[in-house]
């Protein structure tokens, strides 16, 4: 074991204990490893800890990887490493200390000892044995080196955490007597103590020497490592300078180590000045003089080669405060330097710029602001009253934009006042609580009579005076210029009294005003007076406790901007358009600069969308051409990008639609599978068409970048994802549909900015080319060929095939596939080639017709469409040929199996020219004609002109119901889109027909719904193949019906609805076991080759025909057993009438309950009187219908009323549109609602016949639906809006035909229905109508609708919530009734009571007079009345002191409270207070009202109204008429009922049978009607 003592501690293992040793020849050695963390221990010690590869450190516990090699791949430590070859070597000098040595020969060759055993060596030894020698001394160096390295940083660090504490003790100290003002201030500056190690530039400069020295000295040492090893390496280096450097001793005088010793000279101070209100503190960070700290340098130092002594001296206290006044060295003006010197940009608010310094030192305010501007983006401006200089307010923004690494500094503010763009005011928002501060004292000072003029005072040019503002606030303003009295000329000063006018410039807001003084009586009191309005005077008090307030307004100047015209100047369409973007918004301001005393700056507005660029206020002037740039700043900040559209993979045919076409080599696909596309388009309607309606600022886009993403809209109104390309000028702008592929230029107006929920789809327009295909010339695509590609792919769903793979920037190239109406697919590209449009490229072969994996539609086999020629002769109705199998058919409508419609192809060429005559016919003069059922006509239907058949009769709303005689299908359409029809072009090209063998399931004679809608998908415009069973007169006409599948099978219909379980096979007759097929029996297609004498053939096979037959296939017969014979029910022939029609109510107002709103926009409504007639109807019925009537087989041609059983198994009446198969539509005539019901729940007879309908169809008045016809969307959301809500009426229009709809008018809640419609763009406002401008009809705030809200846990009300009292119930029709007239409002409106109705109502066993007297005989009991909402019901008190039933109108006053009541039972008005006023008991609710109040018709006011004494509230009418009228009311008075709605209207008759009204008429005080 090796003798420790002889080694330093540095050269032993701290875990071990053992001597560090090196490798020889016959060990390995235990070498010194440094681990990850930079602790060191012995190679065996690490080899022992070692784990899976990992050494955790014993001493900081940090785990180590290591490297491949292991253990023995750690790095290992030179500085130990050579204080063992120096110990090693002093032993060596100790054995040979005896032994002589020679000089050092030239170029350093070295002689050996004369005493040693050892032969002469060659020169190479030599050299090795000096260069060991040299080695150690140069390890000695390098320890030694390290030694003052190590001590120097230490010493640094002790500098700097003694320093530390020093200035945080000083910061705090200073901090707590001003806390409540200064915290933020004292946490930034502890945050700027982390980098106070920049100050100490001596200590880094040695220790950067010191590091220089060990640089040199590590390479050196490894270069002689080098050569020691291979010694032929010396002739490749400078060996002797080497060496030269190895042996250089280390001088420790000549590193400073004093400088470890000096402080920083950065001290915090706190200066106070004792003011008249008030205490003004200034914290500050001074720079002095370094001085030495008294601690003696650091322990590691004293050594016995350190001569290292420092001056140890005791610094002054540097948290002093210092005197203020004459002490403090202030400059009367400041240029940009020194006003960066005297003001720190560390210290915080200050009201004295900072003592001067001396010019030599350097300023560490500037350095202090790199560090903020390094550590926050974004750096609040110093507020305060400390900013007593604006200029160095000025300078120190410029210095923030500048010193440093240059970054631009970015401000909030608000623009005060506006010049032009390069001469403008802005106020930093930081400084709102100084604007506020300064106003307190401005007007503070302003109420002081010290301030006010006198007439000895004098107003001069340049002076500061206060002006009170139009808001009658007082700023500071600078006199500009002075006018006197009875002077043109602008004088520099003049006496108050003689003042005329003056021109003041705010320094606080930046504007310049004028103002003229103008005195009545001219006196000097009145001058004064005048002048003290406006002006006050500036003295010695105010400039002392205003001098510390900068200035508020900040002058700023767009940079780069110079006006459009520079020979016009700036426009004042520039200064609106600036002051309309910026407005009174706060604004990010970004300083660019400074040019004289204005900040050149740009102004952004920032919005919280993502992806939304700031918008630049120099960007928009230059875009709205007010402005042009002289050197544009380049945005900072790239707009967000949509993603790239998802090109289809190679090879695979996709569904696609061409949304845009340049040339057939660039237009663009949309992939029409995806369905998150589709409801893209409604989002963004839905998004920006509500945005467009209420004006929604915060979506408009004012300057638009090139590049940014935005919505546009397109030409048809709809708003589309875009992108911005170009700026072409006049305030437009390019853009890119993203998703359509096409340009446009637009004015800005029609942009808006992108919401980020519209990133999330990537860019659905792909670019495409066609792919092998190039134009006749190489170069240019013809307009023949341009056309043609149009005509095939353009807005036409076609099939799309990627051909190659190609960047996202590039086009890709496809092949595109399109159909022809006999379903063949066709290649667009040989299209084009085979026209002689366009050729192949070269090595380009024609694609196949079929791209890969396409096959047929699974209904359409593919047809050859006749060449017959044109024929001469029209056929007009629909002749079957001869040969009734295999006849190829189109389905153009259907209805259910047992109803459908077909068109024979063989009449493709009849019908387009039947199309041509029929519009050729429809061109011609229009003729009025009466257009009745079963009339034959030319009808504009989707924008082509057929032939027609009218269903029904026209009604008032010029609605008429038309079948499409070639199609089978009936269509609602205006009388105005119906031309008469030539006979010889009357007739139907389509045939009725019915699928045979198969019947419905269920044991129903009518078809599911499930199985029409499977049959009606597709079908629905399908080829198929159709064999006719049995020729009839009558239809639907019985075939067999056939359709290709994908693999060209032909498939039975039939047995494809068996297979799905719709359909069951029909039984046939079991009298033959085997027949012969006859020319219609049930047979697959056979081609027409086959066709002939194929009936004639009987092929005898016991083997059934299967359900798929390949085509073409043989004609086959089988036994099928024949059903047992079984009796039919003949249908019961019944004819019914319709119900009476509704009684329609008078024009003007009503109200109304919405009861259902059909599928073409009717809304059926009820009146109030039906309302509670529908309810009596309910019970009359089902009291008269106790079961069911047996079920019988009807004809129902002629049944028009009906009763039906509802899905509530209650009976309705109802009346039948349309039979079905086995379901009727219906539609229940008291509610409006339309039904599919099945035929056992419909009986063909009237219920209550003798009441007429109560359900009104309505239209609403000049409006238009949005595409001709009431759309899905906009049926859903009137049903939504008004169904089974009590909304007002306005009856524009009755119509001619009492079943016919009304023209209305519909109000929700006040506001128009239509207007709403036309709002959410479901209809728009038909202006050829004539409004009800000239007098309108607001019907009032209708009372709340009743809502179905859910209020369990809710606290129950103080008071019951009671309904509306029962109306009494007058007799139908015009039955004459006595009544007693109560009270009289004019001679023709008044209440009365109805003597046989009112007549011995009992509830519970008492009349109304009984439960009144038993109630007042204890009303104390009744809790009085805390709840007051019109109408509500309750018991009042009238002036005989009994309380009788009443409902509340409205509160009259307030002080005192008094409410008007009406009583229900007399009709007559009180004003009560609240303590006269009792809750009613819910049974008094179940009495009749008495009082109806009625209109009496026949009669009105005079129009000449003569007298003088009228009534007051309806002057109209006289008192001598009222007088009269009550006069003539008394005796038997009988009434008749003429009109329910919209008011109730009787006819009133006396003792005679007369009118009681015709003595008024006679006497002049009224007039008939």
């Amino acid at each position: 074991m090796m003798d420790r003592d002889n080694y330093p501690n540095a050269a032993i293992c701290k875990f071990c204990g053992e001597v560090f040793s090196l490798p020889e020849e016959e060990t390995e050695g235990n070498p010194p490893r440094v681990l990850l963390c930079g602790h060191i221990y012995c190679t065996s010690c690490l080899e022992s800890i070692e784990h899976e590869g990992v050494i955790k450190c014993p001493e900081c516990e940090v785990e180590s990887t290591l490297p491949e090699g292991g253990v023995c791949g750690l790095q290992q430590d030179s500085r130990i490493i050579g204080l063992i070859y120096t110990v090693k070597m002093n032993k060596m000098k100790s054995v040979r200390s005896d032994r002589p040595k020679n000089s050092r020969r030239n170029k350093f060759s070295f002689s050996t000892d004369d005493n040693t055993n050892t032969e002469d060596i060659q020169q190479p030894a030599n050299i090795e044995n000096e260069v060991a020698e040299v080695l150690v001394r140069a390890a000695e160096n390098l320890a030694q080196l390290e030694h003052i390295r190590e001590t120097l940083k230490t010493g640094l660090a002790e500098q700097v955490k003694r320093d530390t504490a020093r200035l945080d003790m000083e910061i705090k100290q200073v901090t707590d007597a001003a806390v409540h003002i200064i915290q933020e201030w004292r946490d930034v500056q502890l945050s700027q103590l982390t980098k106070l190690e920049a100050h100490f530039f001596t200590t880094q400069e040695e220790v950067r020497h010191v590091q220089e020295r060990i640089t040199a000295l590590e390479t050196a040492m490894q270069m002689a490592r080098e050569v020691r090893h291979v010694p032929l390496l010396e002739q490749y280096c400078t060996l002797n300078k080497v060496l030269e450097t190895l042996q250089a001793p280390v001088d420790d005088q000549s590193f400073d180590m004093k400088c470890i010793t000096v402080d920083s000279g950065v001290s915090c101070v706190l200066q106070s000045e004792s003011l008249t209100q008030g205490l003004a503190l200034s914290l500050k960070m001074e720079v002095s003089d370094t001085k030495h700290l008294p601690e003696s340098p650091p322990k590691g130092l004293q050594s016995e080669n350190s001569t290292i002594r420092s001056q140890q001296q005791h610094a002054e206290d540097s948290n002093s405060i210092p005197p203020s006044g004459n002490q403090l060295c202030i400059p009367e003006k400041q240029g940009p330097e020194s006003a960066v010197a005297n003001g720190s940009l560390l210290q915080g608010p200050h009201p004295h710029p900072g003592p001067c310094h001396s010019p030599g030192l350097d300023d560490p305010d500037i350095i202090i602001e790199e560090f903020i501007e390094e550590e926050q983006e974004h750096v609040a401006p110093p507020t305060g009253p400390e900013l007593a200089d604006d200029k160095w307010r000025l300078c120190k923004r410029r210095k923030n934009r500048y010193i440093g690494n240059k970054r631009i500094v970015t401000f909030w503010v608000m623009v005060s006042h506006i010049v032009n763009p390069s001469n403008f005011y802005i106020h930093y928002m930081s400084e709102k609580k100084e604007r506020e501060c300064l106003s307190k004292i401005l007007n503070y000072l302003c109420s002081k009579d010290d301030n006010y003029f006198t007439s000895q005072d004098t107003v001069k040019t340049g002076s500061m005076i206060f002006v009170k503002s139009k808001e009658r606030h007082w700023f500071r303003a600078v006199v500009v210029e002075i006018v006197s009295n009875g002077c043109v000329e602008v004088d520099k000063a003049c006496p108050v009294i003689h003042l005329a006018r003056v021109r003041v410039f705010c320094s606080d807001y930046g504007l310049t005003q004028s103002i003229t003084i103008q005195s009545e009586k001219g006196t000097t009191e009145s001058v004064l007076k005048t002048v003290n309005e406006h002006l006050r005077k500036f003295d010695f008090e105010a400039e002392e406790k205003l001098r510390h307030f900068a200035p508020q307004a900040i002058k700023c100047s767009l940079k780069g901007l110079v006006p459009y015209d520079l020979t016009k100047g700036w426009s004042k369409e520039a200064q609106v358009e600036f002051s309309r973007v910026v407005g009174s918004e706060v604004i990010e301001m970004r300083t660019l600069g400074q040019d004289g005393d204005s900040l050149l700056v740009d102004l952004r507005k920032v919005t919280c969308q993502s992806s939304d660029v700031p918008l630049s206020i120099r960007e928009f002037l230059v875009f709205i051409e007010v402005a042009r740039f002289y050197s544009p700043l380049t945005l900072d900040r790239k707009p967000l990008q949509y993603y790239p559209p998802v090109y289809p993979k190679i090879n695979t045919p996709l569904c696609a639609a061409v949304s845009h076409i340049n040339t057939p080599a660039d237009f663009y696909i949309d992939l029409v599978d995806n369905m998150e596309s589709f409801l893209l388009s409604s989002k963004l309607q839905a998004c920006y068409s509500l945005t467009s309606v209420i004006g929604d600022d915060d979506l408009n886009i004012y300057c638009p970048v090139i590049g940014q993403a935005c919505v546009a809209r397109y030409d048809d109104g709809l708003w589309q994802r875009a992108q911005v390309l170009g700026h072409p000028g006049d305030r437009k702008v390019e853009v890119l549909y993203v998703d359509l592929g096409s340009k446009e230029i637009l004015p800005v107006s029609d942009l808006r900015k992108i919401k980020d929920e519209f990133f999330a789809l990537p860019s659905k327009a792909i670019p495409c080319c066609l792919s092998g295909v190039i134009p006749l010339d190489g170069q240019t695509w013809s307009d023949a060929c341009m056309n043609r590609f149009i005509s095939l792919a353009r807005q036409n769903v076609v099939t799309v095939k990627a051909t190659g793979r190609v960047p996202k920037t590039e086009r890709l190239p496809v092949a595109l596939f399109c159909s022809s109406l006999d379903g063949t697919v066709s290649s667009i590209a040989e299209l084009l080639v085979s026209e002689g449009l366009a050729c192949f490229k070269e090595g380009c072969k024609p694609e196949h017709a079929h791209p890969l994996g396409f096959e047929p539609a699974i209904w359409d086999p593919p047809l050859t469409l006749s060449s017959e020629p044109e024929l001469v002769d029209i056929q007009p109705d629909l002749w079957l040929p001869s040969q009734l199998k295999d006849l190829k058919v189109r389905v153009s409508h259907v209805n259910s199996p047992s109803s459908f419609y077909v068109q024979l192809t063989q009449y493709d060429s009849q019908l387009k020219r039947m199309c041509e005559l029929v519009k050729e016919c429809a061109l011609k003069e229009p003729k009025d004609v009466v257009w009745k059922a079963d009339m034959y006509c030319a009808a504009h239907i989707n924008g082509v002109w057929e032939r027609g058949q009218i269903s029904s009769d026209v009604t008032s709303s010029s609605i008429v119901e038309v079948k499409r005689c070639d199609y089978g299908n009936t269509v609602n359409v205006h009388v105005s889109n119906l031309r008469p029809l030539l006979s010889s072009l009357m007739g139907s090209l389509a045939l009725e027909c019915t699928l045979t063998d198969i019947s419905p399931t269920g044991g129903k004679s009518t078809w599911t719904a499930t199985a029409c809608d499977l049959f009606s998908y597709y079908l629905t415009g399908a080829s198929a193949v159709m064999t006719v069973k049995e020729v009839t007169d009558q239809r639907p006409l019985p075939v067999t019906l056939f359709c290709s599948n994908k693999k060209g099978q032909f498939l039975s219909i039939a047995d494809f609805l068996l297979s799905e379980g719709l359909a069951l096979r029909e039984r046939k007759a079991r009298d033959a076991a085997i027949h012969k097929p006859k020319e219609t029996d049930v047979q697959p297609p056979v081609s027409e080759t086959q066709m002939d004498g194929s009936s004639e053939k009987k092929i005898k096979t016991n083997h059934p025909v299967p359900s798929l037959i390949p085509f073409p296939s043989l004609t086959s017969t089988f036994a099928t057993p024949k059903p047992a014979p079984c009796s039919i029910l003949s249908a019961e022939k019944v004819a019914t009438q319709l119900y009476h029609p509704p009684e329609l109510p008078c024009l003007g107002h009503i109200r109304i309950n919405v009861s259902a709103i059909g599928e073409d926009g009717l809304i059926y409504v009820r009146t109030q009187n039906a309302v509670s007639q529908l309810e009596q109807l309910r019970v009359r019925i089902q009291q008269n219908l106790k079961t069911l009537p047996r079920p019988k087989p009807y004809t129902w041609k002629s049944v028009l009323g009906c009763a039906v059983i509802g899905p509530d198994m209650l009976w309705y009446r109802g009346q039948v549109l349309e039979v079905l198969g086995g379901h009727v539509k219906v539609q229940y005539v008291d509610y409006g609602l339309v039904e599919n019901i099945p035929v056992v729940h419909v009986y063909p007879r009237l219920l209550c016949d003798d009441i007429p309908q109560l359900c009104m169809p309505c239209q609403l008045h000049s409006i238009n639906p949005v595409g001709g016809k009431w759309q899905p969307d906009a049926v859903v959301f009137l049903r939504e809006m008004l169904l089974d809500r009590c909304v007002d009426m306005q009856v524009t229009e009755l119509p001619s035909n009492r079943r016919g709809p009304l023209t209305v008018e519909l109000f929700l809640d006040g506001m128009s229905v239509s207007r709403i419609l036309c709002h959410h763009r479901h209809a728009t406002m038909d202006r050829t109508f004539s409004t009800l401008k000239e007098n309108p009809v607001i019907p009032s705030p209708p009372l709340l609708d009743v809502w179905d809200i859910d209020t369990e846990g809710l606290k129950d009300t103080a008071e019951p919530i009671l309904g509306p009292f029962v109306s009494t119930n007058l007799p139908q029709g015009r039955v004459e009734f006595p009544v007693r007239v109560k009270h009289l409002l004019t001679p023709n409106e008044l209440f009365l009571w109805s003597l046989e109705e009112t007549a011995d109502v009992k509830v519970n066993g008492e009349t109304l007079a009984e439960a009144l007297a038993r109630i007042n005989a204890n009303i104390h009991s009744l809790p009085k009345l805390t709840n007051f909402p019109p109408g509500c019901p309750c018991l009042a008190e009238y002036s005989d002191g009994t309380y009788y039933r009443a409902k509340l109108i409205k509160i009259t006053s307030v002080e005192p409270v008094r409410i008007l009541v009406q009583h229900v039972d007399f009709g007559s008005d009180d004003t009560l207070p609240p303590s006269k006023l009792r809750q009613i008991p819910a049974e008094l609710m179940q009495f009749p009202t008495k009082a109806l109040k009625v209109r009496v018709a026949g009669f009105k006011a005079p129009s000449d109204q003569r007298d003088e004494d009228v009534l007051p509230y309806s002057p109209a009418w006289s008192l001598n008429a009222v007088i009269d009228m009550i006069d003539l009311l008394h005796g038997n008075i009988t009434a008749s009922v003429v009109a329910r709605e919209p008011e109730l209207t009787v006819q009133l008759y006396n003792e005679d049978g007369e009118l009681v009204h015709l003595p008024l008429v006679h006497r002049g005080l009224a007039e008939l009607e």
